[in-house]
């Protein structure tokens, strides 16, 4: 999943940017209101994460241009301010929910779990699966024929990627632009030696593939019989 931060304050930005990578998210920054905006309507996100006084263009405004341009990408608020009012603001220029800082690194992943899963219309399940594979979204496991697989944050992304879209062909440059940030060459071969990796741990010790390459299009994840 893909995520955009806004956000002025360096060490903050940095401490978030930090903690998202290790869990796995693409994670993108603008430095102020005016390249946070270009950048939500110019690249796919997941969601973003406004902070609520970035230089040049505020936040509220920022997230009221982005609603004006169609855009639904879920935003979390980020605010030093934490009365009832400043809330009813963010909310109201639509964003989706509020975190007042200083705040828990954990309640803010749990908070972006939570909106995505709402904008996917994915409701209350927090597991994926297909055959004999299941990926429990809660607790960031995945199990073959009940084994347990361990694997990298960034592979269990690319898999999360690969199974909400089941049955479905994906390309890599769409894999790009959910698993990766704007950052990545894409030309490099980052997405074919993650898929090898992932294919070493879930398909060939079980001897029964799920991961399959469409020659020129890309890849899809599926059981075939």
């Amino acid at each position: 999943m893909r995520i955009l931060i806004v956000e002025d304050d360096k060490q903050t930005a940095l401490f978030i940017l930090k903690g998202l990578r290790q869990e796995g998210f693409a994670v993108d920054h603008a430095a102020d209101g005016e390249d946070g905006l270009h950048l939500v309507l110019t690249e796919p996100y997941d969601a973003a994460v406004i902070d609520i006084m970035p230089p040049k263009l505020d936040g509220l405004t920022l997230i009221d241009k982005m609603r004006q341009n169609s855009s639904e990408i879920p935003v979390i608020v980020l605010s030093a301010k934490s009365s009832v009012d400043d809330r009813i603001k963010g909310l109201q220029a639509g964003g989706d929910d509020y975190l007042v800082k200083p705040f828990a690194f954990s309640e803010l992943v749990a908070r972006i779990h939570a909106l995505i899963r709402r904008a996917t219309r994915a409701g209350e399940p927090t597991t994926l699966s297909v055959g004999n594979f299941k990926m429990d979204l809660a607790r960031r496991k995945v199990f073959r024929k009940d084994i347990e697989i361990e694997l990298q944050p960034k592979e269990f992304a690319l898999l999360e990627y690969l199974l909400r879209n089941t049955g479905r062909v994906v390309s890599k440059t769409m894999i790009m632009e959910h698993v990766w940030d704007y950052n990545f060459d894409p030309r490099t071969s980052v997405v074919e030696s993650r898929i090898c990796r992932l294919r070493d741990k879930i398909d060939r010790p079980f001897g029964k593939n799920l991961i399959h390459t469409i020659r020129g299009a890309g890849y899809v994840l599926e059981e075939k019989d």
